[in-house]
């Protein structure tokens, strides 16, 4: 296995009883790139949460074998609990993994049981907390917590032991689009820091705008691995596999129908539909770290121009300065848009997400229609 790949499934197969018409997982042969953003596509029943329950040792297969860093997994216990602090699997409902009476004891957890010390567990309560915006909730019962708040929560509980990878499954069921955009935000930053990002989802869209790679598993079977484009290019492929084509590539296919570069995000299908020689506004982006004073640039921004804002410090700033947003949310495709329709833009961004802000300015400048930086 190469040094690309931090967890590879070869040729693995399980069954939970033999009762089964056929296994959960059949031979499948996937590998997950380090520090990469990764979903894992395929209708209910199709085997991703028994992939995921076998990257961090829950099951061991009945056949094949689960790799980690190119090593085989080790499943004795004290193996098992040094890899689960590597590989934390975020569940579906929050409901099955927050079992503590209040906030801070379940992010707790697992930091005390890998044996920390005292002031350490405290600055990773705080900040895991800080990253999903529950700072306030720390006291809090979790049976007073909503749903969206338990989800948070539940995240923060993985983040608290500092995982290698993250793997989240069904990350925005059930949240309002607001807080769906809030934790993608958020798994945009882990992924910039390092982390290495696998999703499940029904919502090929999230899928096809945020995946780098996805791996598609059909009645336990591998039977995709790829980039989304190449994936979602067939129509008839993705609907066998219980999905549906991408609003963008949807759109794209229509009107379109012989570009051989399909768009991937709503900001880059109305750049490939703006006519030639159109007039593009520009985004400027400002780095937001502890000390930079963000009344200050407000101040500086004409009227005429929107304001977004992105990341977890950038937020926290304007939060509490009641500063003026027009993108609160998914605000670095809002300001590429508004650049689109000819609306200069400030972004105000976390100052490790500026890299990834400029890659998705160059992404849709590939199109040729203008530059929006």
């Amino acid at each position: 296995m190469s040094d690309d790949y931090i967890l590879e499934a070869r040729g693995v197969s399980y069954t939970y009883s033999v009762r089964q018409d056929r296994p959960s997982l059949d031979d499948v042969s996937v590998r997950i790139r380090r520090g990469s953003r990764t979903a894992i596509l395929g209708a209910n029943g199709a085997g991703k949460s028994t992939l995921f329950y076998h990257f961090n040792g829950v099951y061991k297969p009945k056949s094949g074998t689960v790799l980690y860093n190119g090593e085989p997994l080790s499943y004795e216990k004290a193996d098992l609990r040094k890899l689960r602090s590597d590989i934390c699997v975020v569940v579906q409902n929050p409901d099955e993994q927050i079992f503590s009476s209040t906030v801070e004891e379940d992010v707790a957890f697992g930091p005390m049981n890998m044996g920390m010390e005292r002031d350490e567990i405290e600055r990773r309560i705080q900040d895991a907390l800080f990253k999903v915006g529950m700072e306030g909730y720390r006291k809090r019962p979790s049976t007073q917590l909503s749903y969206g708040q338990r989800k948070r929560v539940s995240i923060a509980g993985a983040l608290a032991v500092d995982p290698k990878v993250l793997i989240l499954d069904e990350p925005t069921a059930g949240l309002d689009p607001q807080m769906a955009q809030e934790v993608m935000e958020l798994v945009d930053q882990l992924v910039e820091a390092g982390t290495t990002v696998l999703i499940s989802t029904h919502d090929v869209d999230l899928a096809y705008t945020w995946a780098e790679e996805v791996h598609v598993i059909r009645r336990g079977k591998a039977v995709f691995s790829g980039s989304p484009e190449e994936f979602f290019s067939d129509s008839a492929r993705a609907f066998a596999c219980g999905l549906t084509r991408p609003t963008p590539s949807s759109v794209d296919a229509s009107l379109c129908p012989g570009s051989p570069h399909r768009p991937r995000t709503c900001a880059q299908l109305l750049c490939s539909l703006a006519p030639e020689g159109a007039v593009f506004g520009k985004v400027r982006i400002v780095p937001v770290d502890a000390d930079t004073d963000v009344a200050a640039e407000v101040g500086n921004v004409p009227d005429d121009q929107s304001i977004g804002v992105y990341g977890a410090i950038a937020h926290r700033a304007f939060s509490s300065g009641g500063l003026r947003v027009d993108h609160g949310f998914n605000a670095i495709e809002g300001c590429m848009t508004d650049a689109i329709r000819g609306k200069d833009s400030v972004l105000f961004c976390d100052s490790n997400m500026v890299p990834l802000a400029k890659r998705r300015g160059a992404a849709i400048e590939e199109y040729g229609k203008g530059a929006v930086m």
